[in-house]
Parts: C-alpha cells; structure tokens; sequence
C-alpha cells in the first residue's frame, strides 16, 4: 500500500473512445425487470472487475444487499449498451465511451460511503478525473497485477486434505480474512462491520466459495472464489500459514485448487498487490500468467 499520488499519468491511454460533445447517453439503474442475459453478454470477456460483476449477478440478481451497491446500465441513443456499473460499498465499472465513464463518476460522486474504487489502471485514471472533483477523498492508493491461469497446468502431488469450508470452519476463517483485508485496505471489518462481515463470509462459506486446508485444529490454507462464471473464476483471500511456508504446501494447494476450478471454467484470475513478491511468486510457480495492472484507491468515508 502507498498513498494515492497521480492516478492517470502522462501517456496513459484509456479503453474509453474520445468523447462527443453532443453524446448524451441514457443512464438508469438495473432492476429486476431487466434481461440479466443482455448485461452478462456485454460484461463477458472483459476484464476482472466485469468478471466480479457477471458473478454478482449470476448469484443475486440485480436488486440484493448481497451485492452492496446498485447496477446501474449506460445507454446509447439507439439504446445499446455502452457501459455497465456497480456503485456502492465498491465501484466496478465497465465503459466502451466516455460520456459513459463520465456519466457512472457522477453517480459514484452521489454516494456518501464508498469504499474503493477498482480497475484497470488506464480507467480508473481516466474514471478518477471525472470523479475526484466531487468525490471522496482518496485514503490509499494500490497497484495490482492480473494473474491468469488457463489449462494445461502442472499436477504437483495432491494436497488429501483441501477441501470446501464448512460453518464449523468459520471461526478460523474470519479473522484471517480480516487480517488480510486489513493489510491491503488499512481498514479492519471486525472493527466497522462485525456483524455484517460475518454473515458475508458465512454465506460464502455455504455456497462452496471457500477452499480451506485445517490440519490439527490450525487453518494452513484458505482461498475464497468471489466470481464463479463459465469463462472465469475469480479468486482472492488466499492465504497459507506462516509456520509452513517455504515447504512447498501453499504450492500444492495453488496446483491443485487451480485444476479442480479450470474442470468448469476456462479462465482462473486473481489480483495481487504489486508490492506482495512472495504471493507474485507462488502465482507463477503455480502456472498463472501475467496478464495485466490494475488499480485500486481506496478512499475517506464521509
């Protein structure tokens, strides 16, 4: 983590077409009267802030506290999509122009408690001086590099006892997922959510989203699947017991963890902190391919 310092520097290039001046695009928020299938065509094959959004609305829908923000669709004046966002605890945003990129930094404006901001690091630039005039404050300023993992992979000798979490295992869960939010965000669930924080991981932990290695009443490794879609899984939360690192385990449980997700999807991302070599190097040795940056500004509540 660093503080927030230039977020779109000098010969940065945004995905977003020049705008238009007389561009006026249709803004409106995504409820459950709208097709899910056009918005998850748009998002598919886009990069890992869509693929957090696709699996969003894979398991909630549009309209769920589940997904701590609202949708919202940019629209061209022939009513073709152009970008979609969600806007609350995290701001995802996806924008083929930008009158759209504009359009979704003024409705984040709105908002009095956003978290973070995350995406590739070209718009979210380009997303923050539209933005930052009548946003939030930034707070902390964070780079990521996109891993990717697509068969074939190496088979390193399995790892007996890596299985789904169940509710019995959510004691040893939460606070090593607190933990790691905290040392990327600077910012403590427990302390500001407790309640909140826990029913989030206990509903992950009953969809089958946390993978978890516990021998002898201690958590060795745990991993947690925030998108779960047929062209990508998107993977985060990892985490392997200082006491048994440099042996080989976090490893195993990476290859092996990577094998049995690529069974049902094409594509396994993650995002990991630029600054974290030692998780960059067991994303490598586990066969993940560099694929891209990211940004994330985390930023002052109000």
């Amino acid at each position: 983590m660093r503080q927030l310092k230039e977020l779109n520097p000098p010969g940065v290039k945004t995905h977003a077409r020049p705008e238009r001046v007389d561009a006026q695009p249709l803004v409106h928020a995504l409820t459950e009267n709208h097709p899910e299938s056009e918005v998850l065509d748009f998002l598919r094959g886009r990069p890992a802030q869509a693929v957090i959004m696709s699996g969003l609305i894979r398991d909630n829908g549009f309209e769920s506290p589940f997904n701590r923000g609202t949708f919202h669709a940019c629209r061209d004046k022939q009513g073709r999509l152009e970008g979609v966002a969600l806007v609350g605890h995290a701001v995802y945003v996806v924008a083929d122009t930008a009158p759209a990129l504009r359009a979704f930094a003024r409705i984040a404006q709105g908002q009095q408690n956003v978290h973070m901001i995350l995406g590739e690091e070209a718009l979210v630039g380009r997303f923050w001086e539209h933005y930052a005039p009548g946003g939030q404050a930034p707070r902390i300023f964070s780079r990521e590099v996109l891993f990717e993992l697509r068969w074939p992979v190496s088979a390193p000798e399995p790892v007996e006892g890596l299985r789904l979490a169940t509710l019995d295992d959510l004691i040893q869960v939460l606070p090593v997922h607190a933990a790691l939010a905290y040392e990327e965000s600077g910012v403590n669930p427990l302390d500001v959510d407790l309640h909140g924080f826990r029913m989030r991981c206990a509903r992950r932990i009953e969809h089958g989203r946390v993978w978890v290695l516990v021998e002898g009443g201690n958590l060795l490794f745990k991993a947690d699947i925030i998108s779960d879609t047929p062209e990508c899984v998107y993977v985060e939360g990892v985490y392997v017991d200082p006491a048994v690192r440099q042996r080989g385990l976090g490893l195993r449980c990476m290859s092996q963890l990577g094998r049995n997700l690529l069974e049902r999807t094409k594509t396994v991302s993650a995002l990991v902190n630029e600054q974290n070599l030692a998780a960059q190097a067991l994303f490598t040795k586990a066969g993940y391919k560099l694929r891209g940056r990211y940004d994330t500004v985390f930023l002052e509540r109000n």
